[in-house]
């Protein structure tokens, strides 16, 4: 069964690569950068599922849940952020939520938050539970630092303890495949 999904981040980099992704793996994408885009895509195609980050401009990723549910009420939806935290969490899963998870997550990891929700019943191929290579673990952390000092090389190099300019190679790479 082909499973259609909604992808809400402000992020256009970081949503273009997911939309990749799940196409990839045979899902019908709707891309939305915002609230509003959001709620036109969940009125016009019901999507099955949701990624929803929290931070965005203009109405949040909490505000989103809320409208999304009274839309459409059978869509399960994990929440994507990097700025966690526990009453966040909370509250995105009272609202609704199957799952949080932090930023960067990548196919893998949605994919299994949406199966733990016994209600979805989604079928997943042993090989989507394969463990991230360690190339591709530093590739993520060094983004998240990155994201963290707000996009400033010199600072993120300092927090990773290496030369600014072994950093910036390091940015320059495509992210590991696995």
């Amino acid at each position: 069964m082909e499973h259609s999904i909604l992808l809400v981040d402000d992020e256009e980099v970081f949503r273009s690569r997911l939309v990749r992704a799940f196409e990839g793996r045979g899902y019908k994408v709707f891309a939305a950068g915002d609230y509003d885009e959001a709620v036109r895509k969940i009125r016009i195609h019901q999507p099955d599922l949701a990624i929803v980050d929290l931070r965005m401009p203009g109405k949040n990723g909490i505000e989103l849940i809320k409208k999304a549910q009274q839309i459409h009420r059978k869509m399960r939806i994990v929440v994507l952020t990097g700025y966690g935290s526990i009453p966040t969490a909370i509250e995105a899963t009272k609202l609704g939520a199957v799952s949080y998870l932090p930023k960067p997550a990548d196919v893998d990891e949605i994919l299994s938050a949406f199966a733990k929700d016994p209600d979805l019943r989604m079928e997943l191929e042993e090989n989507d539970f394969s463990s991230p290579s360690l190339a591709r673990l530093e590739w993520e952390h060094i983004h998240r630092v990155l994201h963290d000092c707000e996009g400033n090389i010199s600072a993120a190099a300092r927090k990773l303890g290496v030369h600014r300019r072994t950093l910036q190679r390091k940015l320059n790479k495509y992210p590991p495949k696995k």
